[in-house]
């Protein structure tokens, strides 16, 4: 119980100093997209990066960290999460991702609820997983509402950016929240996004309003181009559909995410310079609006030139944020399969750093170690995208994060089980 009592403790205690450490001798991935480094250096001050690569000086006073042998990266950025929003399935009170009797939708922001505490964000913070995007799910309406971007750090203020994007369905999901059908659910889209630019057409909560004045100024930064709009759409046809949203509201700052047959219209996707968090490796149809469902999605969208993040959404086995790691791996895998199209290994490491960072506009904030960024660092003990390598240390916004989780914690406990283990509740 005393690692429980300690983490509990720095919860409660703040945010902790951020150091200036060196990180020295280890095979550096920056996770802008460039290849691994071999005999790099890493030096973080003031909870910022200073520099990485080769030929880094390690300032005097410094608290250096051997890597010898090992692998110092940026922090995995998880690009469709519910990380501090749903702490567990089948459990509707730790589920805060979406909601069906509130007269809102686009207006209901999710930071004003996440949970720093939820025991998952320690699961995933101990694999790695530095950051987030948290997206919450369309309840009333196709808008799911104001999503945020997160950090995964043991302290009581995780929310990196509150009200970062938009988040709207415009698929089969939109057809059971948006009017029944693809056509109603565009009809009600756009005239929120028309409420939006002239609040006019938005007056209160009568029975043949479809948006709330509320909802209406939540999407004014939306249709002005300040907040991104995060767009679920797994169909070629819907994603077609999305990009014809810009023509209408040129300011649009479009995000597609899932984007199953995205390789069906890479290059309509490219030409518009849309950025996309694909569904990481979905080859399976399991719904019509996947038939097209390859391996090779991701591989052939950033071919085409798009911008291409991955996530766990669409991933029939949960949303376990750490294996984004494993999915970016098959992703150079794919490199070496006959007929196949896959990335390069700073492409796919950067699928999970730099690229949703990008994808929201925060690229110059977090996802690499360029100097300047959040000095998110993870040493691990082998090359990160193989399925045996395993995170040694985390570091957040330059602070040292807690080894383990309440997982590991309570293998530890029981372990090796003897007569009068159990908690101290259980002898009362």
């Amino acid at each position: 119980m005393k690692s429980l009592a300690l983490l509990v403790a720095a919860l409660l205690a703040g945010p902790a100093v951020a150091e200036t450490v060196a990180f020295t001798g280890g095979t550096v991935a920056i996770g802008d997209g460039s290849q691994p480094i071999p005999n790099g250096t890493v030096v973080i001050r003031d909870g910022r990066v200073i520099a990485a690569g080769t030929g880094v000086a390690v300032p005097a006073g410094a608290r250096t960290v051997d890597a010898t042998g090992k692998w110092v990266t940026a922090g995995i950025v998880s690009g469709a999460s519910t990380l501090a929003l749903l702490d567990g399935y089948g459990m509707e009170e730790t589920n805060d991702t979406t909601t069906k009797g509130s007269p809102f939708s686009a207006a209901i922001d999710i930071a004003t609820s996440l949970n720093p505490t939820q025991m998952r964000l320690g699961v995933e913070r101990s694999k790695g997983v530095t950051r987030a995007v948290v997206i919450p799910a369309a309840g009333n309406t196709m808008f799911g509402g104001q999503g945020a971007v997160i950090d995964l750090g043991a302290d009581l203020d995780p929310v990196t950016r509150a009200r970062a994007f938009q988040y709207v369905e415009l698929g089969e999901a939109a057809t059971k929240t948006g009017g029944g059908s693809r056509p109603a659910a565009h009809v009600l889209l756009r005239a929120a996004l028309e409420a939006a630019r002239n609040p006019a057409l938005a007056s209160g909560l009568e029975k043949d309003v479809l948006v709330t004045r509320a909802d209406a100024a939540a999407l004014l930064p939306v249709v002005e181009g300040r907040t991104p709009l995060l767009v679920h759409a797994e169909r070629a046809t819907d994603i077609l559909a999305a990009l014809a949203l810009v023509r209408e509201f040129p300011k649009l700052k479009l995000v597609l995410l899932g984007a199953t047959e995205g390789w069906l219209v890479a290059d309509r996707i490219a030409a518009a310079r849309v950025p996309v968090i694909a569904a990481a490796l979905t080859d399976l149809p399991e719904n019509f609006e996947q038939l097209a469902a390859t391996q090779s999605n991701v591989g052939r969208m950033a071919k085409a030139g798009v911008s291409v993040a991955i996530s766990t959404q669409d991933a029939s086995e949960g949303p376990y944020e750490s294996y984004l790691k494993q999915y970016a791996g098959n992703l150079v895998a794919l490199t070496r399969v006959d007929g196949a199209t896959g990335l390069d290994w700073g492409q796919a490491f950067a699928t999970i750093t730099s690229r949703p960072a990008l994808a929201l506009g925060l690229d110059g904030e977090i996802g690499s170690l360029r100097p300047g960024r959040r000095a998110d660092v993870v040493v691990w003990d082998g090359d990160p995208l193989e399925v045996a390598s395993a995170a040694l240390s985390v570091w957040i916004d330059g602070v040292q994060q807690p080894a383990g989780s309440r997982q590991t914690r309570l293998r530890d406990r029981y372990a090796n089980p003897v007569e009068g283990a159990l908690p101290k509740a259980y002898d009362q």
